[in-house]
């Protein structure tokens, strides 16, 4: 998002804030309006509205699916269908408007989205209806929604899909202008297979169609997280917090030291990070520590500053977000720096990843030493982590990395605990073990982030033979 779109965002939230009635209806409107506003310019200008689209299709099938009977009643759910369709209808129009600082003016024919949306709509009530099948098809939305994101993460495949577009467009297979940018997919992704498993498992609240949407489509939070909770959100949505005179001073200083670490700090240091460019060029190993730390930087106050824009927006809505970042640099171990690091994506994968391979594998009949187990269960969620970012050997090389980091850890500090002299106990020996541990858990994260910022392992590898001296 640039300045001017949060700008004008706060300002909605502000008004959004204000309300006492038709509150839930006027967010579902700005986040839906945001899908399509928000979705990256495209050189096949219809993919601009079409997947916008979408992204609504599937939030609503996700609904018909997630939904009990007690919350599928027309006469509850009709206004925010309502609000949906006018939202995608009037975006559509803008090809008659052509307000191109706002919307894309090449949407299709008003026809043809109509036919669309008709058939969405028929398809959501057809799957609310059918009860006896919703498990199956909460299996078969829950696989869809993964081989989408495959598909997306995956360079290979997304330049396959160029080509078949420039071929049928141009005939001409060489042709790689043909970007797919769908906005928000990534977390958008993670909050729909949240609430299909919790349905699945008897957990998910019972909510009306706004509320998921507004849960899912939340637009502080849309394109870059936090990953909130359906069931957390849901009581704030329903009963918003107060806001008095100190909450919007906490909320303005949020927003205000957001964008500061995003548009002054990380776009900064971006000038400065470490690239394959300057691997290539610069042998002297200081500068490359300062490269490596510069992007260090980078990365955190870029995703953290969105996560305070978000969180500051939110609360003008009287909506709090969780935290997502909690000082990681500052942990003395891999551990707590994870606990610390894009939290709510880290507690998804335990909730939805690690604990579960972890009873299976405590629970199956062959029995397996316990360090075999953390080895399995650490290096798999980190590894998935990775390519959650992008399926790239780069992004696996940054999960085995951790994933070994935090093995290592676990066993050592089993291994060292008993062994410690009297002196670590010691208020002074706790302080230089603590100093020591954010020494080295700074700079083993910082290392590893050569393998994800870097295009390849190999490149990574020869920026750490430099950056010791090796090459």
């Amino acid at each position: 998002m640039t300045i001017l779109q949060i700008a004008i965002l706060t300002i909605a939230a502000i008004m959004i804030g204000q309300l006492h009635k038709g509150r839930s209806l006027a967010l579902l409107a700005v986040s839906t309006f945001a899908v399509f506003w928000l979705q990256p310019a495209e050189p096949y200008r219809t993919l601009v509205y079409w997947l916008p689209l979408a992204t609504l299709a599937i939030v609503v099938f996700s609904w018909a699916l997630t939904s009990i009977p007690e919350t599928r009643g027309w006469k509850q759910n009709w206004p925010a269908l309502a609000v949906m369709v006018g939202a995608a209808l009037l975006m559509d129009l803008n090809h008659s408007f052509r307000l191109t600082q706002v919307f894309t003016a090449d949407t299709p024919n008003l026809r043809y989205t109509l036919i669309v949306i008709i058939a969405i709509a028929a398809v959501a009530f057809s799957l609310a209806r059918w009860q006896r099948a919703n498990r199956f098809w909460q299996f078969i939305a829950f696989i869809g929604i993964v081989l989408i994101f495959v598909f997306l993460k995956s360079p290979v495949l997304l330049q396959k899909a160029r080509d078949a577009v420039a071929a049928l467009r141009a005939g001409n297979t060489g042709d790689t202008s043909i970007p797919f940018a769908w906005l928000g997919f990534s977390y958008l992704a993670f909050r729909l297979l949240h609430t299909i498993r919790d349905r699945q498992t008897g957990r998910l609240p019972s909510v009306t169609l706004a509320e998921y949407v507004n849960y899912v489509l939340f637009f502080p939070s849309f394109t870059a997280g936090p990953i909130d909770r359906l069931e957390r959100f849901i009581k704030e949505l329903r009963l918003p917090l107060p806001l008095a005179s100190e909450d919007w001073l906490d909320a303005g200083t949020r927003l205000l030291i957001g964008l500061f670490k995003k548009f002054v700090v990380a776009d900064l240091l971006a000038v400065i990070s470490i690239s394959d460019v300057l691997v290539a060029r610069v042998n002297h190993a200081g500068w490359l520590w300062l490269f490596l730390y510069a992007y260090t930087f980078r990365i955190y106050f870029d995703f953290s500053g969105y996560t305070d824009i978000a969180i500051g927006i939110g609360r003008l809505m009287g909506i709090r977000l969780p935290e997502n970042f909690l000082s990681p640099y500052l942990k003395p171990n891999l551990t707590q720096f994870w606990n610390s690091w894009h939290i709510t994506l880290t507690q998804w994968f335990r909730a939805y990843f690690f604990n579960p391979l972890t009873r299976v594998l405590r629970s199956g009949k062959i029995s397996m030493p316990v360090w075999i187990i953390i080895l399995v269960t650490q290096i798999s969620t980190m590894v998935l982590i990775g390519l959650w970012h992008g399926i790239a050997a780069g992004f696996v090389a940054w999960g085995l990395w951790h994933g070994a980091g935090l093995f290592i850890q676990n066993r050592w500090s089993d291994f060292i605990r008993p062994r410690l002299p009297a002196w670590t106990r010691t208020r002074s020996g706790q302080t230089i073990l603590n100093l020591a541990g954010i020494f080295l858990t700074f700079n083993f994260v910082a290392l590893g982030w050569l393998f994800f910022t870097l295009s390849t392992p190999a490149i990574a590898w020869q920026a750490m033979q430099k950056l010791f001296g090796m090459a």
